[in-house]
């Protein structure tokens, strides 16, 4: 169940930085480079992501990659930090230990018991 509720919301940012990636480019650090494909190479591996932790063969990969994938936007989470003022900066700031239980969840499909 953890793992598709995982796929679910993976399924839904992944089509989301795909169909409007004007949405995220702000959030990559400009010391990465152009924003644009980076925002849809993450959307790309979300989808890919979520499709690992449909299939229970490819679960545990899944989980790995849903890992990868929580540490890997890490520093568009620094970005919005960088950026942003006021409320919307405690909104970010909130984001980002959020990050933890869902990565903990990642690592419970990655390490079955």
């Amino acid at each position: 169940m953890r793992a598709l509720v995982m796929a679910a919301g993976l399924t839904a940012t992944g089509v989301f930085h795909l169909v409007r990636p004007q949405a995220y480019d702000w959030m990559i650090p400009p010391e990465l480079g152009p924003a644009r494909p980076w925002v849809t190479g993450s959307g790309v591996v979300e989808l890919a992501t979520a499709a690992l932790l449909t299939a229970p063969a490819t679960r545990r990969a899944g989980g790995w990659a849903a890992v990868a994938v929580l540490v890997g936007v890490l520093p568009a989470h620094l970005q919005t930090l960088r950026v942003l003022r006021g409320r919307a900066l405690a909104v970010a700031l909130a984001r980002i230990p959020l990050q933890l239980p869902m990565l903990r969840a990642a690592l419970r499909v990655a390490r079955p018991r």
